[in-house]
């Protein structure tokens, strides 16, 4: 059992839905993103999407997309990012990690080669939101066989033919894009949905996350309910930027992340 498959599985067990909180890798610099990821683990992330930034993402909001461009004028690489996923497996991190990006880092990396050292750095899994399952073959094939899952998305707007074709390349979780457009602009409209997740559990076999607009804890309980992950990403990102100068910016992160958990807890319980 990969990590991934095991969270999910003990997660079941417990009757919660997974908490998963994005950081963007370097920002504001490598180390602090060591410390929050260390924090988040403590305070309760289940599993965490580790951004790795790309001067011209598609699916990103202002928010994100500004965390981006201060990781790049950190100068932080994918090659940086592998090395402090390896120094935290070294030290007995466990929590499951996902690199988030778009393709054109994976590209000049070199697929194949990015997933035999993601592996061996301990990465558990890949999303790469603009590749698409139809085009994913050069890196899901070496991914697969080094033992990462690749996460692909859904949408409001994946209509029957598309789910299968996601649903025949996905592993580890499907992520469920919970609007159309771009991250943290707006609020999600939780009845659809949770409609739109409740059908998509007949065709699933894999947990289902959910994942875009999702700030505050109550939001999170809400989406809880009837997801089994949550993946908050802006509101973490916003607050990373308003405190970057802080004493108290790992700390306060932290505070949000425990409050976060919590609400994941109170679900009512969703069956995978």
């Amino acid at each position: 059992m990969r990590r991934i498959e095991e969270c999910f599985a003990a997660l079941r067990r417990r009757g919660e839905a997974a908490l998963v909180p994005f950081f963007m890798a370097g920002d504001p610099d490598l180390e602090v993103t060591r410390a929050l990821l260390r924090a988040a683990a403590e305070a309760g992330a289940d599993l965490i999407e580790l951004g790795v930034p790309f001067s011209d993402p598609t699916a990103d909001g202002p928010i994100v997309q500004r965390a981006g461009v201060r990781a790049l004028a950190n100068h932080t690489s994918l090659r940086q990012i592998l090395g402090l996923v390896a120094e935290l497996r070294e030290s007995g991190f466990e929590t499951p990690i996902i690199l988030f990006g778009y393709y054109n880092p994976v590209f000049h990396y070199g697929p194949a080669r990015l997933a035999e050292d993601a592996a061996r750095a301990g990465v558990d899994g890949l999303l790469i939101v603009d590749l698409p399952p139809e085009e994913a073959d050069e890196l899901w094939r070496p991914a697969r066989a080094a033992g990462l899952d690749v996460i692909f998305l859904l949408a409001p707007t994946s209509d029957a033919e598309r789910v299968r074709v996601v649903l025949r390349k996905a592993s580890g979780f499907v992520y469920f894009v919970s609007m159309t457009g771009i991250t943290g602009t707006k609020a999600i409209d939780a009845a659809d949905v949770r409609r739109i997740v409740e059908d998509l559990r007949h065709s699933c076999r894999l947990p289902l996350g959910v994942g875009f607009g999702i700030t505050t804890p109550a939001e999170a309980a809400a989406v809880a309910a009837y997801a089994d992950g949550v993946v908050v990403g802006s509101a973490i990102v916003r607050m990373i930027e308003a405190l970057a100068t802080s004493p108290n910016l790992v700390s306060e992160v932290g505070a949000f992340i425990r409050a976060l958990k919590e609400a994941t807890r109170q679900r009512a319980g969703a069956a995978a």
